[in-house]
């Protein structure tokens, strides 16, 4: 059994989101509670032709642990060498395989989620990484290709089979992608097929969410995807709910311009080789996704949508106090009349 997955520990991971869940995002998420870490897949490829830009995928912070470095590719061999590569540069818990993704660069190269098609070759990539590695060997699936397809299970027992010693499913199909609703029994039901642990996957935003499915499946931990990229203090009032029944209080505004502020300046520093235009240029959409449930959001990502430097910021942060002030003095204003 994975140690974080011991005495029914129920731990809450962050998910591998390409893009979102970077060293600095992690460190971030795991202030606010979260167990388990997974990085932003990596190409196998990529990692054995020692190029720098995918090894920096690989990085993480000793506090982020435990955590694992997940690759995609669809020649277990070859994957294998790739994943003994991260273990001599980073020794990461374990090494996470990439079944679940629905981007049409990986599934054009028979990577992620179209390996759901190919039992055969999934079970292959399965056996070879796990055959190739002294670390654990966990993977991330979607429950099928499309509405057609749906054979989580199937895979699952490949899966656990061929060595896997954890699999996160993710309750959509490649077809729906982020679409409609995450199918919650089909997560149910390969949590009952298999004896390795099933962490679950799929609309969860609410530590009540979490108690829910618990409840309903035997899933042994949740995986927190999307929620977390607009509100990262899910992982904190998940735990809250699950140790209390209560509701804690969301972040405040000033809670929320703060941790802004904090990922803008961490971004700044570590990308010092980058002007400061270029860096808040690409936060723009994490610091729109940060509004989401912020009175006067809109008035805010209009503004972060051209921000250029952490002056700009500030500005921003302080004239959104006085707009929202005026917005309130109105309202008081109009009421009275």
């Amino acid at each position: 059994m994975l140690p974080w997955l011991n005495n029914d520990q129920f731990p809450l991971y962050l998910a591998p989101m390409a893009g979102v869940t970077d060293v600095i995002f992690r460190r971030l998420c795991k202030e606010q509670g979260a167990d388990v870490m997974v990085t932003e897949f990596v190409s196998a490829e990529g990692i054995l032709q020692r190029d720098d830009r995918t090894r920096h995928y690989t990085d993480f912070d000793e506090e982020q642990r435990p955590l694992g470095v997940q690759l995609f590719g669809s020649d277990g061999v070859r994957m294998g060498e790739a994943a003994r590569k991260i273990i001599d540069w980073k020794q990461p818990d374990f090494i996470d395989i990439n079944f679940g993704c629905p981007v049409n660069k990986v599934v054009a190269k028979n990577g992620g989620s179209s390996l759901l098609k190919d039992c055969p070759l999934l079970a292959s990539v399965a056996r070879e990484v796990a055959k190739a590695v002294p670390i654990p060997v966990t993977a991330k699936m979607r429950i099928g290709w499309d509405a057609n397809h749906v054979n989580a299970v199937e895979v699952a027992k490949i899966l656990e089979d061929c060595g896997m010693r954890a699999i996160a499913v993710h309750g959509r199909t490649r077809a729906q992608g982020y679409t409609g609703l995450a199918d919650w029994d089909v997560i149910g039901q390969v949590a009952d097929a298999v004896k390795i642990p099933v962490i679950g996957n799929g609309d969860i935003a609410s530590g009540q969410d979490v108690e829910v499915r618990r409840a309903q499946t035997n899933v042994k931990g949740i995986m927190i995807g999307r929620a977390a990229m607009a509100n990262p203090w899910v992982f904190k009032e998940a735990k809250h709910y699950l140790a209390t029944g209560t509701h804690a209080p969301h972040a405040s505004v000033e809670e929320r311009f703060n941790f802004m502020r904090r990922h803008c300046q961490m971004a700044v520093e570590r990308n010092a080789h980058m002007q400061e235009l270029q860096t808040l240029r690409a936060m723009r959409n994490r610091l729109m996704n940060y509004t989401k449930s912020i009175p006067g959001g809109k008035w805010l990502r209009q503004r972060f949508s051209t921000i250029g430097s952490m002056m700009e910021l500030e500005d921003i942060f302080a004239a959104y106090l006085d707009h929202q002030a005026a917005h309130i003095h109105e309202h008081a204003t109009n009421d009275e009349v």
